[in-house]
């Protein structure tokens, strides 16, 4: 049984008759269904060109599915309200993209001594961002800095 390039059937042809069909039109013979099977069905096609569409069909798909990753914005105690509003933008901007976003305040000398100006930074970054964004990692002190981490809110 033979199917043309277009998916029309031809009908049953013998092999070396297909063979001339397919070097006449520079296309491949090539068999599809399962060894053995009776009758054996060839399809004229360019399998080149197939096995590209099938690569590219394969990493088109892979790219449409967004990893998410992580962004980190860098604070200071001592943030001033304009470089905090900037700063609050971009992390608005970060998770409306559907990324995860770290916030982290460093702290330096004797700053560590008054880590609530960190915490109550982070309290009124979170306030802030509860109508788009959840805490996925409560404040905590690592070292010298308070992290947490902002996630999307989940899609219903």
């Amino acid at each position: 049984m033979l199917i043309n390039a277009d998916g029309s059937k031809e009908g049953v042809i013998v092999i070396d008759d297909a063979l001339e069909i397919a070097k006449k039109n520079s296309l491949d013979l090539v068999q599809v269904s399962p060894h053995g099977s009776n009758p054996v069905i060839c399809k004229l096609l360019d399998y080149g060109k197939y096995l590209f569409d099938k690569k590219k069909n394969l990493t088109s798909s892979k790219s449409k599915a967004r990893k998410t990753s992580i962004k980190e914005i860098k604070f200071r105690p001592s943030t001033d309200i304009g470089d905090y509003n900037i700063k609050l933008k971009k992390i608005k901007s970060f998770i409306l993209e559907g990324d995860k976003t770290k916030i982290s305040v460093r702290f330096r000398g004797r700053e560590i001594l008054n880590s609530n100006i960190g915490l109550n930074l982070l309290d009124k970054i979170k306030d802030e961002l509860d109508d788009i964004a959840q805490v996925e990692h409560e404040p905590s002190l690592e070292g010298r800095q308070l992290l947490m981490v902002l996630s999307p809110l989940k899609r219903k």
